[in-house]
């Protein structure tokens, strides 16, 4: 099962628990401030998804896949639950939803349509495979070695996150090879049909061109109680770039 990391209710009111599922190169540690601020009423959950964090290995990345990994988790947590997903979490909650909607009371899709991508994300896990790990004692001197190969410095930390560097000798905590062998089914969508009936919110970042005009009649057709907002100043990692702002939507929308 995956690794879950849970953030217990400071003031239980009887809510349902919030899954929180991360994106690529992510993990459930990097949603750690949101989960804990999210969990004023109700049980956080952050998973890391498979090839990711301290997950299990596995040799594919598919959303019926991760769905069905979700749908496991779910099921130890009383069987229904609301669920926030970003970017592939994202995917992958949207997969999970139209095809096992009862599992889920209200979703929230951060910055992610159900469509396609034509952009490739195999250049990043290319670029962590070929970082120097050798005698690396520090986060800085890691930053210093990747800067090389990924220019931008809020990317670079963002990887540099899932770098043990308590590890001997110091590894990544994501399945790079699957991950990059498996982008298309990453960037992709499996066309999959249906619908799911409950409330759904898609949050997006106003500076982020993931979610276009053009989606919005793929997604009402398959989530026809669809909602949309979104957040100035943020863009595709909305979350980072507008942590208050996105806690607040999201906690709205949940306790409406």
């Amino acid at each position: 099962m995956l690794t879950t990391i849970l953030h217990p209710a400071t003031a239980p009111d009887g809510a349902l628990p919030l899954i929180i599922v991360h994106g690529l190169y992510g993990s459930g540690r990097n949603w750690g401030v949101i989960a804990r601020r999210l969990a004023d009423r109700r049980d956080v959950v952050a998973v890391d998804m498979r090839n990711h964090g301290t997950s299990p290995r596995a040799t594919s990345q598919s959303y019926p896949e991760m769905a069905a990994d979700l749908a496991e988790v779910i099921a130890t947590l009383g069987g229904k639950v609301d669920l926030l997903g970003h970017s592939m979490g994202g995917k992958t909650a949207m997969q999970l939803a139209l095809t096992q909607g009862a599992l889920i009371r209200k979703l929230v899709v951060a910055d992610i349509a159900p469509v396609a991508y034509s952009h490739d994300q195999s250049h990043h896990a290319r670029a962590m495979q070929a970082l120097d790990l050798s005698g690396l004692t520090s986060r800085g001197e890691a930053d210093r070695r990747l800067s090389a190969l990924i220019d931008d410095a809020g990317l670079r930390a963002f990887f540099l996150q899932s770098l043990d560097l308590k590890a001997n000798p110091p590894q990544w905590r994501l399945n790079l090879s699957v991950l990059e062998a498996e982008m298309p089914k990453i960037v992709g969508w499996p066309g999959t049909q249906g619908h799911f009936d409950g409330p759904t919110l898609f949050l997006t970042g106003a500076e982020s061109h993931y979610v276009r005009p053009e989606h919005r009649e793929t997604i009402r057709a398959l989530f026809p109680h669809a909602r949309f907002a979104k957040l100035p100043g943020a863009g595709h990692w909305l979350h980072a770039d507008q942590p208050r702002a996105f806690e607040e939507t999201v906690r709205v929308f949940l306790n409406a």
